[in-house]
């Protein structure tokens, strides 16, 4: 286990590491963004009802996770390719949206069917949309992993972690 980690903190420090970890921190902002986003305009201000509120945050979260992918996380400057970058990322985006369209109306049904006041029914929208999100992160990672066919992580530490056994002559022991 203690191999494990200590592999896992070199790879973090190595380019790749730090490009997927800085992807992964720009899925935090953006959640943080819509979630904030979200909190305001459906659980405080009200202005609409769960999916138009969901619909709208998400679009704002997308601008800040296309500026920070593009510059943070893959080093990128200058001006966006409409056709190479723009249109795929926020088609990608577009369906993270629809995935998040059917988490605020399904949280909708829960909250009428239930008949939850607002501060409920804002916190099961503020879940449905994390949820939906996270779900959308992983089948997008899941789609990725498997079209590129990228070993994870997990199987180049084990690799790493059993040349190293069989070197030192511990094969078998982690």
């Amino acid at each position: 286990m203690v191999a494990r980690l200590e592999l896992l903190w070199e790879w973090l420090h190595t380019r790749e590491g730090k490009k997927i970890f800085r992807y992964s921190m720009v899925s935090v902002i953006s959640t943080l963004v819509a979630f904030a986003t979200l909190f305001v305009v459906y659980g405080v201000l009200r202005l609409w009802t769960e999916v138009p509120s969901t619909v709208f945050a998400n679009a704002v979260a997308t601008i800040p996770s296309y500026w920070l992918t593009r510059n943070w996380a893959w080093g990128k400057g200058g001006r966006s390719h409409i056709v190479k970058e723009v249109i795929p990322f926020w088609a990608m985006a577009a369906f993270g949206i629809a995935v998040s369209i059917v988490g605020a109306s399904f949280a909708r049904k829960i909250g009428h069917s239930y008949d939850l006041d607002h501060v409920a029914q804002t916190a099961l929208v503020l879940f449905a949309n994390v949820a939906s999100f996270g779900t959308f992160w992983i089948l997008k990672l899941m789609l990725f992993n498997r079209l590129f066919h990228v070993p994870t992580l997990l199987e180049e530490i084990d690799e790493h972690v059993d040349d190293d056994a069989e070197r030192t002559g511990h094969a078998g022991i982690r």
